[in-house]
């Protein structure tokens, strides 16, 4: 902070459908920019096993998880899908100190990232509606009915007042990855020179 009570990090929430490619998308921002000091990729914490999931993740039980809300470990926490996912607290204190980090989120958690950070980007990873059945099909977890209502949710309005982008990766990784990129430096201010 150059001033007092000013805030120059920013926490970028990344939200998006099952079978859209978010954690592809920020895996390959990682490889881009994980050495980069000013960024910072956030570990959530989540109520399944280690193994479980293509996202690198603190894995606790629905015990521990508890403890850990009720002792203010987390920033924000929220369930889904009979799941429980958590923020690290320490979050707060880095994006204070100026730093850009990339969390994997939930549309229904942005209202509570709102109040816990000063300076909000959501980022939607999307694709088209017939590209994301394909993939959810392909990963055999789900039945018709269900896809149905996973594409049926993801093409909801959207009503949450705050900064907003949207990437679409329908087409390659890379295309969506480079524009994710860009869009993580453009938060640090270092533009598009560092362009994979």
């Amino acid at each position: 902070m150059s001033a007092k009570g000013e805030i120059h990090g920013t926490m970028i929430i990344v939200v998006g459908p099952s079978g859209a490619g978010k954690d592809s998308v920020i895996d390959f921002a990682w490889q881009h920019l994980g050495d980069d000091p000013d960024i910072g990729f956030v570990r959530r914490f989540i109520t399944r096993d280690a193994d479980a999931g293509n996202e690198d993740h603190h894995a606790v039980s629905i015990e521990k998880f508890d403890e850990m809300r009720q002792a203010g470990r987390f920033a924000v926490h929220w369930g889904a899908h009979g799941l429980h996912y958590g923020i690290p607290a320490d979050t707060v204190d880095k994006i204070e100190a100026g730093k850009t980090l990339i969390a994997n989120g939930s549309r229904a958690a942005i209202p509570e990232f709102l109040k816990a950070y000063p300076n909000v980007l959501v980022i939607t990873i999307t694709a088209d509606p017939e590209i994301i059945a394909e993939r959810l099909r392909t990963r055999g977890r789900e039945d018709d009915v269900s896809i149905s209502q996973r594409l049926a949710r993801s093409l909801q309005e959207w009503t949450i007042d705050c900064r907003h982008l949207v990437i679409d990766n329908s087409g390659t990784l890379e295309t969506a990855g480079a524009e994710f990129v860009r869009a993580i430096l453009a938060t640090t201010g270092q533009g598009a020179t560092d362009n994979p």
